[in-house]
């Protein structure tokens, strides 16, 4: 005589089984899909050094410069912001050009000497000019950047991971309304995109 209990669990069926494992397969190979998406992104950011702006709307190119108030974000999380001019006594204009570092390592926004930092008519890591982004050069009017030395010297210490930094821009355009650019070319080891803002003096 058989003592032995008769066994209580039932196999599940073979159809079960198969859509059990093409749903557990189907959610693995979105997760690897996924993480392939992640990894190319990140390959990517790694070959052009971060350096290149990502943010909505107006690119902040030479060809597509970013307006007044408008933040230029970099892959690295690096943040520009340049503020609305503001009208002065006497003719002139102010506003700010702000850097936040949310990068993972210090960043010199006015490099390494006072020649490199500040510019109204050549290359530096901030320039302050007369014309349209894409202007090289107008006669018919012009700008003086009549606190150049205090911006030279707020730009040119280190800036930490996660501090921020706003250096003051007061300048005297030779008539009301015309177009100012502000050309930001924070230093890089490896490479960083100029950042190009278009505004307006009066």
């Amino acid at each position: 005589m058989d003592t032995n209990p008769a066994p209580t669990t039932t196999e599940a069926a073979p159809g079960t089984r198969w859509v059990g494992g093409c749903a557990i397969a189907a959610i693995i190979l979105l997760a690897l899909v996924a993480y392939g998406a992640y990894a190319l992104e990140n390959l990517e950011k790694g070959i052009d050094g971060y350096g290149q702006m990502e943010q909505a709307g107006p690119s902040g190119h030479v060809s597509d410069p970013l307006g007044p108030g408008a933040t230029a974000q970099f892959e690295d999380g690096l943040k520009i912001t340049v503020s609305p001019p503001l009208a002065e006594a006497g003719g002139a204009y102010a506003f700010s050009v702000t850097y936040e570092n949310g990068t993972d390592s210090a960043v010199r926004p006015g490099g390494r000497s006072r020649e490199d930092s500040v510019s109204d008519i050549g290359q530096a890591a901030l320039v302050v000019r007369p014309g349209k982004s894409h202007d090289d050069y107008v006669s018919d009017y012009d700008l003086d950047w009549l606190n150049e030395e205090a911006s030279a010297a707020a730009l040119l210490p280190p800036l930490a991971e996660g501090e921020k930094r706003t250096v003051p821009v007061r300048i005297k355009p030779t008539r009301a309304g015309i177009p100012v650019t502000v050309e930001v070319a924070v230093p890089d080891a490896g490479y960083r995109e100029t950042a190009y803002f278009q505004l307006t003096a009066g």
